[in-house]
């Protein structure tokens, strides 16, 4: 068990993975992606989350991901590597072998099959019992608008007693929340915002960072967001999350995975196809995203990598 302290502040990018016509992954388009990644001002990246379409992948499929993942970034950047399932035993399992795969920590989505018995006491298990098997850091994941498991302020206080349990990443949007968890668990655990949307509220709470969507096309601006309110910069940080708001809920809450690959087309990276039963977008769809990146400020490529 890892009783460091864990560093999760600054921009988290969780990055999607590259498919080619015949869902197949490609690894080649993922080196790519990283080399551009590792030019960015992030603190590192996370793999085999929602963006990285982890349900629609092999446990097996994840893991080399993940190996790939580690191999191609900086070796000054962090891996932090999904590796939530609906079992506990499934998860401990894939925990450990990100591990080995290189993972620097693992983030844990919240078990959501049986939603209505998702109680309280089931999570505070749950997530104790990998915490205590798991090598590395784990990362609570709260993602209710996927799962349908909305994981309570008090849960989230609770786990942050374990030393191995490093913060969590929350996606619900709910401010209040936010700033209960920052102030009440233990010195040490740290909330990071779960989308850019919410970004700077959540930072005027407590919140150290962001894993969220925008990070793979927008990492420099996300991190002068992060600077000017370190820097006590209020209205230069305003005016950055009210600039990126509009093209936030283009690839996250409006269009979802495909609505990040087309953008990451747009901006000369490799977004490609998503698996099935996810559909790209059509050309409207595509345009709208064009316009949201323009209107956000956020350069357009040259060259289309996705076609």
């Amino acid at each position: 068990m890892a009783n460091r302290p864990f560093d999760l502040a600054g921009i988290w990018p969780p990055i999607p993975t590259p498919f080619g016509p015949g869902g197949e992954i490609l690894f080649d388009r993922l080196a790519q992606n990283l080399d551009r990644w590792n030019q960015e001002p992030m603190a590192g990246v996370v793999a085999g989350g929602s963006n990285g379409e982890f349900p629609l992948l092999s446990a097996e499929e994840r893991v080399e991901v993940v190996r790939h993942v580690r191999r191609h970034t900086a070796p000054d950047r962090l891996v932090i590597a999904g590796s939530g399932m609906q079992s506990t035993a499934a998860t401990i399992s894939l925990s450990q072998a990100m591990a080995a795969a290189g993972a620097d920590a693992v983030i844990v989505v919240t078990p959501s099959y049986y939603k209505s018995r998702m109680t309280a006491a089931a999570l505070v298990a749950h997530y104790t019992a990998v915490a205590d098997r798991s090598p590395v850091p784990l990362v609570v994941y709260n993602v209710p608008a996927n799962t349908g498991v909305d994981l309570a302020a008090e849960v989230a206080i609770e786990l942050s007693r374990h030393p191995n349990i490093a913060g969590i990443k929350d996606s619900g949007g709910d401010v209040v929340k936010l700033a209960r968890m920052a102030a009440e668990s233990r010195e040490g655990f740290q909330v990071l915002a779960g989308s850019a949307g919410f970004f700077l509220p959540a930072l005027a709470v407590g919140a150290v960072g962001a894993v969220a969507a925008l990070a793979n096309i927008a990492a420099a601006e996300l991190s002068e967001l992060l600077r000017r309110f370190r820097a006590g910069d209020a209205d230069g940080a305003r005016a950055l999350q009210a600039r990126l708001v509009d093209v936030n809920a283009a690839v996250t809450s409006r269009f979802g995975v495909p609505g990040l690959k087309a953008a990451m087309d747009l901006t000369g990276r490799y977004g490609g196809p998503p698996r099935l039963p996810l559909l790209p977008l059509g050309e409207a769809e595509r345009e709208i995203v064009r316009r949201s990146l323009k209107q956000g400020g956020i350069a357009i490529g040259r060259q289309e990598l996705g076609g």
